[in-house]
């Protein structure tokens, strides 16, 4: 692991911005009012710029130099006023990408923009041109970092401090930052789970930092639609087939897609057509507005730090078609995210009789696309966790494949006694319970009544921090 004694030192001398928090003067506004003050920006510029930039591929080798980054005429003020001209409200740039290449002046690594030929913190121009442009400010960062083998099966402790302070400096160095969109994370491709790297702590960590940065998981598509996992706001990456729900989303979102071929700039780009921003308009933006959902659009820079001459044509046509017409109606309360590690994940589970071969392991999997289906010839079907040994825990989430459970009974095994933590009617396909603080060594759902059949996707069990 490279620069580890740089890593420490860095965490001591950044300790005292850790517990003053950078909000001594700011008031912290509720997560409900920075979610519709998200919603209500409705679209924004996504700004891939890195060193894929100049490997003409998304990925390029990890072990690249350097000296490859070298965008001769960088102008971040023509990035802020395209935006401008398409009526968006904000940017967001990757500040580092899978490859690990920091284009800031990190203390972290000497993998960065400081130790290429520009020599000069991409970051700070980008914000400062946005900002001077009125534009809101929103970071990118990956947590997959192939150059510095964050990657699975490498992963040490020093990673996880290599993350926290370089969010530090992100968030420490550049004013105030509106949302932060953290990317290759419990995702397949990246098999970097929210336990390798603990999210509750990054989650904490950006809040004690700056409490009115919304924080966003990229690749939330695992998690039901109904609820947030994971993420202040719910996300869909188009292009790889996440798609909102047509109607009755109530979750506030983001949904993005390239308007070139690919997320980062290749030498096809200047002269292959982009995105028909007729169609953007009205086939994506409006009707993404419609369902609580922003619409970030991905303008890549070229090799001299530019946009091309077609993605800024078409960017003005956008601001032609379209204008933000305000803020949308009011958000449904969508309560606050789960966001601590998952104690009923591959516990011993136990139930009634299954359907065929649908048994109850399916329910604690960490995969909302299997479930425990009840036998149809079960009256009063029950499923159970076993953790052998008595465990905190203060939150209960059963998601449904189907919303069929009506009521039901939640209760926990303690001192030889079944203690009733809930019972009662609950019809919402996720079923979210924060309750106070209990400890037992089982937890078991009775389900009393119900439409059809019942199931469960994924039954979680959490100790969140209050």
């Amino acid at each position: 692991m490279k620069n580890q004694s740089k890593l420490i030192l860095l965490l001591l001398c950044l300790l005292p911005s850790f517990l003053m928090a950078q909000n001594g003067n700011t008031p912290v506004k509720p997560l409900t009012e920075l979610q519709q003050n998200f919603v209500d920006l409705r679209f924004g510029m996504f700004i891939h710029f890195n060193m894929p930039t100049y490997a003409n591929q998304d990925w390029p080798d990890p072990e690249m130099p350097a000296s490859a980054f070298n965008p001769t005429k960088l102008n971040c003020d023509q990035w802020a006023k395209a935006a401008k001209t398409a009526n968006m409200a904000y940017g967001c740039i990757t500040t580092k990408h899978h490859s690990g290449f920091c284009i800031w002046d990190t203390k972290t690594t000497d993998y960065n923009v400081m130790n290429s030929p520009l020599k000069r913190d991409v970051v700070k121009e980008y914000v400062d041109a946005f900002r001077k442009n009125g534009l809101k400010v929103f970071l990118y960062y990956s947590i997959l970092d192939t150059h510095h083998y964050l990657r699975p099966n490498c992963i040490t402790p020093q990673h996880s401090k290599m993350v926290k302070a370089q969010l530090t400096e992100l968030l420490t160095h550049y004013g105030p930052i509106q949302a932060l969109i953290i990317d290759g994370w419990d995702a397949p491709w990246s098999r970097i789970s929210y336990d390798d790297i603990p999210f509750e702590e990054i989650y904490r960590l950006v809040k004690s930092l700056q409490p009115n940065c919304l924080l966003m998981d990229l690749n939330g598509a695992k998690y039901p639609q109904e609820a947030l996992y994971y993420t202040d706001i719910k996300t869909y990456e188009m292009g790889a087939g996440q798609r909102i729900a047509s109607s009755g989303n109530r979750l506030p979102s983001l949904a993005c897609l390239p308007l070139q071929q690919n997320w980062f700039w290749e030498t096809s780009h200047p002269t292959t057509p982009v995105k028909d921003p007729v169609k953007l308009v009205n086939e994506t933006l409006i009707p993404l507005n419609k369902e609580n959902c922003n619409f970030i659009l991905n303008v890549a820079p070229n090799r001299d730090g530019l946009m091309d001459d077609n993605a800024l044509a078409a960017l003005k046509q956008i601001g032609e078609l379209w204008h933000n017409q305000g803020p949308l109606p009011p958000l449904p309360n969508s309560g606050l995210p789960i966001i601590s590690h998952n104690l009923a994940k591959h516990v011993p589970a136990n139930s009634s009789w299954s359907d065929d071969s649908a048994i109850m392991d399916f329910a604690n999997d960490d995969d909302f696309g299997t479930s425990w289906v009840s036998n149809s010839t079960i009256k009063k079907p029950w499923f159970e966790l076993n953790f052998k040994n008595d465990t905190e825990f203060n939150t209960i989430t059963i998601a449904e494949e189907k919303a069929n459970i009506k009521s039901y009974t939640l209760s926990c095994y303690h001192n030889g006694a079944w203690i009733t933590l809930f019972s009662g009617e609950n019809t919402n396909k996720i079923k979210i319970h924060r309750l106070k603080q209990m400890t037992g060594s089982k937890i078991r759902m009775q389900i009393e009544s119900y439409d059809h059949q019942p199931s469960i996707a994924e039954f979680g069990v959490y100790n969140e921090r209050r």
